[in-house]
């Protein structure tokens, strides 16, 4: 699902269910990390970690521990960007090549709605407006988790690129259906604060793209590197 979200440049790998990553070998650096987790906690967190070294096995790069740095944001191998994501039934990894990419973000969540009370609180009025004229269009996708997963999207490619905090309603977005389906389709975010600067510039929103299908809703976003303005 998540590799139909991303150029060509990042490399995704994605596995379902309870299959073989998810009794893949940790590291012993990554062991410690999750020593006192419960067995659920600790299946996740090898699974998509056998997706990311996959990942990086396609991209010629030498496997490595994954370890979570601040926020919990995975540390990769110089020259590399990536982003992880993990729900039940489902785990990814996507990677780049830093020269590539500026910065990402993937995020997969169950077809479902979020949990009564949810909404307001990672939402903005206009985002809830919006979300109810697409739920009279195409009633059978849950937008409010839709939108919850390209806010988590948005925030994984913004850390990055700033080592800042981005609250829910820091960033407007708007979804976009493809034509003649419900499916698929983009999204805008617009960023209420300052953005993070790429190539010498400020930006002020980032883009993504959204998939559903098989139980799931998967989010993408990609920063792309900016040439600097004539002005510097």
């Amino acid at each position: 699902m998540i590799d139909e979200l991303l150029p060509d440049s990042v490399v995704a790998v994605e596995s379902y269910g309870d299959d073989e990553a998810d009794r893949a070998p940790l590291y012993p650096e990554e062991q410690e990390v999750v020593a006192r987790a419960v067995d659920k906690r600790r299946r996740e967190f090898a699974a998509v970690r056998a997706c990311a070294r996959r990942a990086m096995a396609k991209l010629g790069v030498a496997p490595v521990p994954v370890l979570p740095g601040e926020r919990g944001a995975p540390r990769w191998p110089q020259g590399l960007i990536g982003s992880m994501t993990h729900c039940d039934g489902y785990r990814a990894a996507a990677l780049a090549r830093a020269a590539d990419l500026a910065s990402l973000g993937i995020d997969a969540e169950p077809h479902g709605p979020l949990p009564d009370g949810i909404l307001p609180s990672v939402s903005l009025p206009a985002e809830r407006k919006r979300l109810t004229l697409l739920g009279a269009r195409r009633p059978a996708v849950h937008w409010d988790r839709l939108l919850y997963s390209a806010k988590e999207s948005v925030y994984k490619a913004w850390f990055p690129l700033t080592g800042e905090w981005l609250d829910f309603e820091e960033a407007d977005i708007e979804i976009e259906m493809a034509p003649g389906t419900a499916s698929h389709g983009r999204f805008r975010a617009e960023l209420l604060v300052p953005g993070p600067v790429v190539g010498g510039r400020r930006l002020g929103y980032f883009e993504g793209r959204w998939t559903v299908g098989q139980g799931l809703v998967a989010t993408a976003v990609t920063v792309p590197h900016l040439a600097s303005s004539p002005d510097g």
